[in-house]
């Protein structure tokens, strides 16, 4: 048996509309261990989304296509599944977390009819005992049962939040996609919410896919980190070896353009210019026109994953020069 409950190899994903094909995720491979979060970094328009939906085969068609790779769930490749072991799948293996709770529950339906519904999808019990489930699960994300009759709108943000993580573990899964479960909350509310997750997901033995822009988040709940830029991992390791040995212009970018409060009133460093249009990504490295260190080879070329030690692995061309340290060469 495989200590990986998903393991996720040379996965491409494009979206072809009128104006050209969008190249959203490309030669992407990575794997989670059981019982092991993994955080998924990166800008807006990185293909972080398009990646977790990819896990579920929930890519709209048209006009979005998988064009090649594999996905391994606990051994088995989602990519072959029919719709009705995808049914299976989604929900009973695997769920998700999504951005938006307001957009992913049902306003015409109960919060505990919401619930009941996927665990009546997916077990073979009554009404009565789906919904008594419902309300248990109300109960275990810090919500009164006696909620269970009131709609979406009557909650509020956070609230909410916790009703989608509820129906996300109704059915114990093996794999959870959180897709930053905590960008619409105020920060009091993320903390909570994030030590719920923590909590449940090691409660449950579950295993976790943390999509976030928030460096912060991935220090307090990440085993492991993979950066990705413009649909590629552009470094991965353990969150060790991310925060104290940071390989990759671009992590370096992301960690200098946080705020220190040790040093108020210090100018940010931003990484300057903009993500690549995914319409029409750079020949070599999609990074180099933003890197400080690009030379004509890093725009001729694109690296693929070097071996630093460890778990620790970067595409960098830079590496390949003698002595080659971020902050300077030496």
């Amino acid at each position: 048996m495989t200590d990986k409950i998903l393991e996720v190899k040379d996965l491409v994903v494009q979206y072809v509309t009128d104006d050209g094909c969008v190249e959203a995720v490309n030669d992407l491979s990575f794997s989670i261990g059981k019982k092991k979060t993994l955080g998924l970094v990166g800008e807006t328009g990185a293909g972080k989304t398009t990646t977790a939906l990819s896990i579920l085969n929930l890519i709209p068609s048209p006009p979005g296509e998988i064009k090649s790779g594999s996905i391994m769930l606990d051994g088995s490749d989602v990519l072959t599944m029919d719709q009705e072991e995808l049914q299976k799948m989604r929900g009973n293996d695997v769920a998700m977390i999504f951005q938006d709770p307001m957009t992913a529950l049902n306003p015409v339906m109960t919060i505990g009819e919401q619930i009941a519904e996927s665990i009546e999808l997916h077990e073979k019990i009554s009404k009565k005992e789906s919904m008594e489930r419902a309300k248990e699960m109300l109960k275990l994300v810090g919500i009164a049962e006696s909620r269970a009759y009131d709609y979406p709108h009557q909650f509020s943000g956070g609230m909410r939040q916790r009703v989608v993580i509820a129906i996300a573990l109704a059915c114990n899964p093996k794999l959870l996609l959180a897709d930053e479960p905590t960008t619409a909350l105020d920060v009091t509310i993320q903390a909570q919410v994030l030590e719920l997750i923590k909590k449940l997901i090691t409660e449950r033995d579950m295993s976790m896919l943390l999509i976030t822009h928030d460096l912060g988040v991935v220090a307090e709940v990440c085993d492991d980190v993979a950066v990705m830029y413009a649909g590629r991992i552009v470094e991965i390791g353990t969150a060790a070896e991310i925060f104290n040995e940071t390989a990759h212009p671009y992590t370096e970018g992301l960690f200098n353009s946080l705020p220190n409060l040790k040093q108020r009133g210090e100018k940010l460093v931003p990484i300057t210019g903009m993500m690549p249009d995914p319409m029409d990504l750079p020949e070599g490295c999609s990074f180099a026109p933003r890197c400080p260190y690009a030379t004509e080879a890093c725009k001729k070329a694109n690296p693929g994953l070097r071996h630093l030690g460890g778990s620790h692995y970067v595409a960098c061309q830079a590496y390949e020069r003698e002595n080659f340290k971020l902050g300077g060469e030496q």
